[in-house]
């Protein structure tokens, strides 16, 4: 089907480059493509283009990378380059998911149909960087997708569409981030279709309660703080997969990457938390404040991931050694 709405695209990860497959999939014209400047990374730290770019590249669409949108930031140059290009590109609406930079008023006011905004929750829970994680870490049984109409606020504009999805027991970050994406994709060429038809879409201010705000995710939180409840550090594994990992670091102060784990049973009366108290090829258990937490998957530094009967056999845990506990702040 041939659309005639025209959609500049902002976005970076493959969150985004989901959403830009389907709307181009569903044959909106594309005049332009926002994306974050190519970072480095990987072992060589070599420059790497980001999914969305790569995306838009393989299908030929126009590529624009500003460092920022804001003329008062510290690159006021380049902001207002980008800025007069997005003028002078005959677009109807933007959409933006995952974008990395904010958009200011005035980028805001360009298109006739304003900016629609992809966020991985159900707004106005988890406004910010890190909904996805932020939702699994607080133990939440649903979140979902909201399309939402964008204004200078982080995350505070007016609701268009929603779409709800439940957390199951066993949803990752990563596992749970390609089902919201999915959903995402679905719901903006749906949204779409609807603002091409009939010049509009039906808005909801968000309500002032339940408002909480998904910080970005630091390295620093990677480390399991075994006074903690077993179902707690189970539910930050798991929402910290695939970054950062979770991390049990032994006496020598060797970092073991922990990638999947399940809450045991009350059995810290056994031991302090962070005492080793099983090692078997069914899991190394750990006492927790509250519980245990029997570890299934897990990392040497420099290793694979392993299922736990495979990393022992190239590594030796034994009942009764202790882990680290983090300094508490």
């Amino acid at each position: 089907m041939t659309h005639t709405l025209r959609v500049i695209f902002a976005g970076t990860p493959e969150f985004a480059a989901a959403a830009l497959a389907a709307i181009d999939a569903a044959g909106f014209p594309i005049p332009l493509v926002l994306t974050q400047p190519d970072r480095p990374a990987g072992r060589g730290m070599k420059l790497q283009a980001s999914a969305v770019k790569r995306y838009a590249l393989e299908r030929g669409l126009e590529v624009a990378q500003p460092p920022s949108l804001r003329r008062s930031g510290k690159f006021p140059a380049e902001a207002e380059a980008a800025i007069e290009r997005l003028r002078a590109t005959p677009h109807d609406v933007m959409v933006v998911a995952a974008y990395g930079l904010l958009l200011p008023q005035e980028v805001l006011d360009i298109p006739r149909y304003g900016c629609i905004n992809i966020h991985g929750s159900l707004l106005p829970r988890w406004r910010g960087a890190a909904p996805i994680h932020r939702a699994i870490e607080a133990g939440d049984s649903e979140t979902g997708i909201t399309l939402m109409q964008m204004d200078a606020g982080l995350d505070t504009g007016a609701m268009l569409s929603m779409a709800r999805m439940p957390i199951e027991p066993v949803d990752t970050t990563a596992t749970l981030h390609d089902k919201l994406a999915a959903d995402g994709a679905r719901l903006i060429v749906e949204a779409l279709t609807q603002l091409e038809r009939d010049g509009s879409l039906a808005a909801t201010p968000q309500p002032a309660a339940g408002v909480t705000y998904a910080e970005k995710i630091g390295k620093h939180e990677a480390a399991l703080d075994w006074r903690k409840p077993a179902t707690v550090l189970a539910r930050q594994v798991r929402a910290f997969d695939p970054f950062p990992g979770g991390v049990a670091t032994l006496g020598d102060g060797t970092a073991l990457k922990i990638w999947a784990a399940e809450p045991m049973a009350d059995r810290s009366h056994v031991a302090p938390p962070g005492t080793i108290v099983d090692v078997s090829a069914d899991g190394v258990v750990v006492a927790c404040g509250e519980g245990a937490l029997r570890l299934l998957q897990l990392q040497k530094p420099g290793g694979k991931r392993l299922p736990v009967r495979d990393f022992l056999a190239g590594a030796t845990l034994t009942a009764g050694e202790h882990l680290s506990l983090p300094t508490q702040a």
